[in-house]
């Protein structure tokens, strides 16, 4: 086998592999774990029933991949979209735009997967748990800055996860369709927040 085919043989798998992830994140944050099963899975993408397991050795390890995969893309759009806004209120409207941008846009389904926590390994959830942290860290920051700014009154971390449940949550009743567009709804967040 050449070079040249080998470099595409891996790269179809990692489209495989990213295409899997996609597909049981949904199918997670759809039907549940527990209700879900990997033919579910396999068939969402067109493969036999135990061909995700050439890539995972199981259905946990699957969960726990599509959470770290999903963390990571909104931690890295996240940081593009803040990148030299020193600003802490501008910063914070900007992180609540993204965040629902990923949340209700694309296809990152980690913030309602975090429910699913529950079913993975300790290891697993620590792990998971490492990286859900470092995405709320500089949200954490950005908020402690507000309040030296006199734009906030508190910043202990239940209005962190206060806003995070309020953003999450807005996954059950926004509609693309609606009328209410997803800037809208960030200004409409951020001002409730804001002094």
């Amino acid at each position: 086998m050449t070079a040249e085919r080998k470099r595409q043989g891996s790269a179809l798998d990692a489209n495989r592999r990213d295409e899997l992830l996609r597909a049981a994140a949904r199918l997670f944050v759809d039907k549940g774990f527990a209700a879900t099963t990997t033919r579910d899975i396999a068939e969402a993408v067109g493969m036999r029933s135990g061909s995700p397991f050439y890539h995972f050795r199981s259905k946990h390890e699957l969960l726990k991949a599509a959470m770290l995969a999903g963390l990571d893309t909104g931690q890295r759009r996240l940081q593009a979209a803040i990148a030299g806004i020193d600003d802490p209120e501008r910063r914070l409207r900007v992180m609540i735009r993204t965040h629902l941008g990923n949340l209700l846009e694309g296809q990152c389904h980690a913030p309602m997967l975090l429910n699913e926590a529950r079913s993975l390994q300790p290891a697993a959830r620590r792990e998971v748990a490492l990286l859900a942290d470092s995405y709320q860290l500089v949200w954490q920051q950005t908020l402690d800055e507000l309040v030296t700014h006199g734009r906030l009154r508190r910043s202990a971390p239940p209005v962190r996860l206060f806003l995070f449940g309020l953003l999450n949550w807005s996954s059950q009743w926004y509609r693309p369709d609606g009328r209410l567009s997803l800037d809208e709804i960030a200004d409409a967040a951020a001002d409730l927040l804001l002094n």
